[in-house]
C-alpha cells in the first residue's frame, strides 16, 4: 500500500514538473495563437490646441505555453508623431519581449501634434509590428494632424451648410440623403479620404467664387501624393438627386471625379456645371448615364476619360474645354469625349447632345480620334458647333457645323515632364479658336473675365 501510495505521488510529481516544464519553455510553432485587443487605434479627438492623447492596446497570448515576441516596432521610429511604451518601456522598438502563458501586455500609445502645422497631414498613420515565431501582425494607427471638421461616415439627412472656417476632412464617406440638403459656401475646402466618396441622393450645391472657389481633392497634400490620380472615389449624383450644382468648384484627384446617374427626376438638369475645373481623374473625370447635365466654361483636363457618356440622355456642353495629355499617372488611351446611346449590356436610350463653342484635343499616340460614338438605337443627335477638334475621320451621327479639325489649339503651356498645364490659348492673333466661337448667353469666361463683345474665343478661356 505504501508503495502504491509512494507511486502515486511520484506520478502527481511528474506530473506537475511536466506541466511546469511546459509552461517555463517557449512556445515556437506558427499556429501560435497571439491575438491583440484592438487592430487599429484611432485618435478621434479634434485638436485645437498642441494635443497630446494616449491609448493603448493589449497583446495577448493565447497559448499554455509562453511566447517570445522578437520585435516590437513603431514603424515611423523616431521621427514618428507616435510614441510607444511597451509595460512600463518607453522605446520606438524592443526585442525579445515574453508574454507568459494565457497572459498579455499592455502596449501604451501616445501621440503628440502641433494642428495649427500648416504642413502636416490632415492624417498622421502609422502601424506598430509584432514579430512573433516568423510571424508578423500589425497595429494601425490613425490621428488628426490639422486643425479641421472631421466627418466619418457623416449622413446628411436635413438641410446643413459647410462654410470656410476651417476645412472638412471626410472618412469612411459622406452621405446626402434624398431629404438632406447640403449648401457649400465659396472658399470651403473638402478633402476626402481614400475610402470616402460622396453619395448625393438629395441635392449638393456648392457657391464658389472666382477668388474662393469651392475645392474637392484627397487629403494627402504632401509632395508627391498631392499630384496622385485616384487619390480619392469622387463625388456621385445618383438615381434620387436633383437640382444640383457646382460654380466655380475644382474637383481634382478623384478616381471617377463627377458621375451622374439616371434620368432627372424633375424638369431641371440634374446637374449644373459652372466656371469648374474637373481635373487629373484616373478613370473618368465627368461619367453621365441616361442623365441631364449642363456645363457651361468648365475645364475637363487630363483625366483617364474626360467626358464619358453612355445610355443617352440630354446634354449641352457650351465654351469647354476638353484636353487629354498624357503624364506620369494618367496614360491618354481613350478618347476625350465619348457618346453612347447604350450602355454595357447595349441597353439603349435616346441622345441628344450639344457641344458649342469647345475645344476637344488631346496629344497623339494613343488615340486617333478625340471625339468617338457608339450609336445603337434608333435616335442619335449630337451636334459640334464651332468647336476646335482632332480626329483623323470624322466620327460618325455627329453633325459638324463650321468647326475647326486637326489644328493645334495653342495652349499656352504643356510641360507634361513637369506636369505643368496652362490650357488658357496664347496672346497670340493666329491662335485658331480666337474669335471663331458664336455668340451666347455666356458673357464670362472660366477665369471670370468678360467675353467679347464680337465673336468669343472657342473655349473656357477668352484671350485677353
Amino acid at each position: 500500500m505504501k508503495n502504491l501510495a509512494s507511486i502515486l505521488v511520484s506520478i502527481i510529481f511528474c506530473l506537475f514538473f511536466l506541466e511546469s516544464c511546459k509552461k517555463e519553455s517557449f512556445i515556437t510553432s506558427k499556429d501560435a495563437r497571439l491575438g491583440t485587443s484592438v487592430d487599429s487605434l484611432k485618435f478621434d479627438t479634434v485638436f485645437t490646441v498642441t494635443g497630446s492623447i494616449t491609448k493603448s492596446f493589449k497583446i495577448l497570448n493565447n497559448n499554455d505555453q509562453k511566447i517570445l515576441l522578437s520585435k516590437i516596432k513603431l514603424g515611423g521610429g523616431i521621427t514618428s508623431p507616435y510614441k510607444m511604451n511597451v509595460n512600463g518601456v518607453a522605446a520606438p522598438e524592443l526585442s525579445n519581449v515574453e508574454v507568459a502563458a494565457n497572459d498579455s501586455i499592455y502596449v501604451f500609445v501616445t501621440v503628440t501634434v502641433n494642428p495649427t502645422t500648416a504642413n502636416l497631414p490632415f492624417i498622421l498613420s502609422d502601424s506598430i509590428s509584432i514579430n512573433y515565431n516568423g510571424l508578423t501582425r500589425f497595429v494601425h494607427l490613425e490621428a488628426f494632424g490639422q486643425n479641421a471638421i472631421y466627418v466619418r461616415n457623416g449622413i446628411i439627412p436635413g438641410n446643413i451648410t459647410f462654410t470656410n472656417t476651417l476645412p472638412y476632412v471626410i472618412l469612411g464617406g459622406l452621405q446626402i440623403t434624398t431629404t438632406g440638403s447640403l449648401t457649400i459656401n465659396a472658399g470651403t475646402k473638402i478633402y476626402c479620404h481614400a475610402d470616402a466618396p460622396i453619395l448625393v441622393d438629395g441635392k449638393m450645391v456648392c457657391n464658389g467664387t472666382k477668388s474662393q472657389p469651392v475645392i474637392f481633392a484627397g487629403n494627402r497634400l504632401d509632395d508627391p501624393y498631392n499630384a496622385f490620380p485616384a487619390a480619392w472615389p469622387g463625388i456621385y449624383f445618383r438615381a434620387t438627386s436633383k437640382d444640383n450644382l457646382l460654380q466655380f468648384t475644382l474637383v481634382k484627384n478623384a478616381y471617377q471625379a463627377v458621375v451622374v446617374l439616371n434620368p432627372s427626376v424633375n424638369a431641371n438638369p440634374k446637374l449644373i456645371l459652372k466656371q469648374s475645373i474637373i481635373d487629373n481623374a484616373y478613370d473618368v473625370a465627368l461619367f453621365c448615364s441616361n442623365t441631364n447635365v449642363v456645363a457651361e466654361n468648365c475645364l475637363f483636363s487630363n483625366s483617364g476619360r474626360n467626358v464619358h457618356i453612355e445610355k443617352g440622355g440630354t446634354y449641352s456642353l457650351t465654351h469647354c474645354t476638353i484636353p487629354a495629355y498624357s503624364n506620369n499617372f494618367v496614360t491618354h488611351k481613350k478618347p476625350a469625349v465619348f457618346l453612347s446611346d447604350a450602355d454595357a449590356e447595349n441597353q439603349t436610350v435616346a441622345l441628344n447632345a450639344t457641344f458649342r463653342n469647345c475645344i476637344i484635343y488631346g496629344d497623339a499616340g494613343f488615340v486617333d480620334n478625340d471625339i468617338q460614338t457608339n450609336k445603337v438605337g434608333g435616335s442619335f443627335t449630337v451636334n459640334v458647333d464651332r468647336c476646335l477638334y482632332r480626329a483623323a475621320t470624322n466620327p460618325a451621327n455627329i453633325t459638324f457645323t463650321q468647326s475647326i479639325k486637326n489644328i493645334d489649339p495653342s495652349f499656352d503651356s504643356v510641360d507634361v515632364a513637369r506636369q505643368f498645364y496652362n490650357f488658357r490659348v496664347t496672346k497670340n492673333a493666329t491662335a485658331p479658336g480666337i474669335n471663331k466661337g458664336v455668340a451666347t448667353v455666356l458673357i464670362k469666361d472660366l477665369d471670370d473675365n468678360n467675353r467679347n463683345v464680337g465673336l468669343p474665343d472657342i473655349g473656357a478661356y477668352e484671350k485677353q
